[in-house]
């Protein structure tokens, strides 16, 4: 039962760090791996979460509520507009980029109030999300290796 609850936790840790709330998902995963959770169900579990997270941050731009957007999130007019600039002409491929500290989430919020294509900003956002998860997981993974054996 724990071991479904850390999954779970996990999820929603991941789920949390992909919006405007400041956590970092990283620090649960390689707790998880180095408490010997299941590598492969760890690593979908905070890519499901954390692209999950990013969807409602589109979601959230799609609305189109600027004035919500930097009520409740904190997240200035500037910081989106200087975004949707970057972004404009790039917006299927720039979804792999969400996963970034800091500017992920105005990205996310960018591409919604853009309108861009839901299905190619989804499979974009999953493939970045899915990729920094991997090398952390490999990495950790590895490094509980190199030093299990001094």
């Amino acid at each position: 039962m724990e071991w479904e609850l850390g999954y779970f936790a996990l999820f929603l840790a991941s789920f949390a760090a992909a919006t405007v709330i400041p956590l970092s998902s990283e620090v649960f995963l390689i707790a998880m791996l180095a408490a010997g959770f299941n590598p492969i169900l760890t690593l979908a579990c905070a890519t499901v979460g954390n692209w999950m997270g990013g969807l409602s941050s589109y979601w959230l731009g799609r609305l189109g509520k600027l004035e919500w957007i930097e009520k409740y999130f904190r997240v200035k007019k500037e910081k989106i507009e200087k975004a949707r600039n970057k972004i404009l002409g790039k917006e299927g491929w720039i979804a792999l980029f969400t996963w970034l500290p800091g500017i992920g989430d105005p990205i996310a919020i960018a591409l919604g109030l853009m309108r861009a294509n839901f299905l190619n900003t989804a499979f974009w956002m999953l493939i970045g999300k899915g990729a920094r998860y991997a090398v952390w997981t490999y990495i950790t993974v590895e490094g509980i290796k190199l030093f299990s054996c001094i």
